[in-house]
């Protein structure tokens, strides 16, 4: 397919091929006449876009419908194809890798995941997210040089180049390349995010907060996390680590997961999240100690949104993470930020729920794409390098 904006050098061709091109994504299948109010581009001017386009690949004239037919000859449609490429979003977590895969219009058409140990290599766990991969496309009869852009959502720091910089939660993942290493796979440019990260994308994007442009995703689990849109825009921080809400305990004592969670007065070892889940079973069945434990667990979390709440004031707070289905979560939070913030925000549970790191991190694939497609303004997540 070539340069995905077709490669016209000329910057006034480059803009009117981008006008015309949103103009057909959007519209389904519009004539002539239709592009050009729509556009306000003069007729000669369209057509001749539409032809380059067409040459592209991106373009193809559309059937005309039956009704259309019987009245006689239909003016002529065309459609963006959004078959002329396709996209990746795959999530990397302690238990499972996701992969979702759409079009260039970002519609999902195929999903799958893949269980991985929690004490896999990095090596093993990238080989687990080849299989996924390679498994969907074949299922989708989607063929591998198709891809035009991957997004991944990883646990950790993450460099605007791929490299995580810190990643505790994965073995093997500090200082891993993971964008050159996934580069090599797929061949086609690789967007490396952070999981929190992706997830606010995601519940900006499809989501809890499609209807704000400022609010936090907190991804609540054993090192709570979060990422945050401020004016629509994704905010990373200087070198990526804005939201690592989960090292708020270092400022305190006695407030680590391990001693939080534990129910014997010692440090709960392992500190796994099936460790974990025994304590919140035993919390619901009643256990006094476990019960204890899960409240000031509740509490800690509340007290690190808080504090990211009042530097940044957003207008929603979206919970999700396997915190998110804990009982009672949302209210304790919600009575917490009232009581510390000057503004408290509203506060939401994720509506995309185990989805929302793959599905943020095929946007990131959907941003890269649509700036070479349309190449006039910024995106949501686009980094500063």
């Amino acid at each position: 397919m070539g340069q995905l904006t077709g490669g016209d050098p000329s910057l006034l061709r480059r803009i009117n091929s981008a006008v015309v091109l949103r103009a057909l994504r959007a519209a389904g299948s519009p004539t002539l006449t239709d592009l050009t109010r729509v556009t306000g581009l003069s007729r000669p001017t369209v057509e001749g876009v539409v032809e380059g386009l067409i040459g592209t690949g991106l373009v193809v004239e559309a059937g005309a419908e039956e009704g259309a037919r019987r009245q006689g000859r239909p003016a002529r449609r065309y459609r963006f194809r959004a078959e002329a490429g396709h996209l990746l979003g795959i999530e990397i977590g302690s238990h499972r890798v996701a992969v979702l895969l759409s079009g260039l219009d970002g519609r999902v058409i195929g999903a799958g995941t893949k269980e991985v140990a929690e004490t896999a290599s990095a090596d093993e766990r990238l080989e687990r997210v080849r299989a996924a991969v390679a498994d969907l496309l074949r299922r989708a009869g989607v063929p591998r040089d198709s891809l035009r852009a991957v997004g991944v959502g990883s646990p950790g720091i993450v460099e605007a180049d791929g490299t995580v910089r810190l990643g505790t939660a994965l073995p093997g993942w500090t200082g891993l390349p993971l964008g050159e290493r996934l580069r090599r796979s797929f061949r086609c440019p690789v967007q490396v995010e952070n999981d929190a990260n992706a997830a606010a994308v995601a519940e900006h994007w499809k989501g809890a907060a499609q209807d704000t442009d400022d609010m936090v995703f907190v991804m609540a689990g054993l090192s709570p996390g979060a990422g945050s849109l401020i004016g629509g825009r994704l905010h990373r921080g200087y070198g990526g680590a804005a939201g690592e809400i989960g090292a708020l305990h270092l400022l305190g004592r006695d407030v680590t997961p391990e001693k939080l969670l534990s129910t014997t007065g010692e440090p709960l070892h392992p500190l796994d999240e099936q460790a974990v889940a025994e304590v919140f079973t035993m919390a619901r069945r009643g256990d006094e100690r476990a019960v204890a434990a899960v409240e000031r667990f509740i509490q800690r979390l509340v007290h690190d949104v808080a504090a990211l709440v009042l530097a940044m004031d957003p207008e929603l707070v979206v919970v999700g993470g396997w915190a998110a289905g804990l009982d009672g979560v949302l209210d304790p939070l919600r009575r917490e930020l009232e009581r510390y913030c000057l503004r408290p925000p509203r506060v939401a549970q994720s509506l995309l729920g185990e989805a929302a790191v793959a599905t943020g991190a095929l946007r990131l694939a959907l941003d890269h794409v649509e700036e070479e497609l349309f190449a006039v303004e910024k995106t949501v997540t686009t980094r500063r390098r």
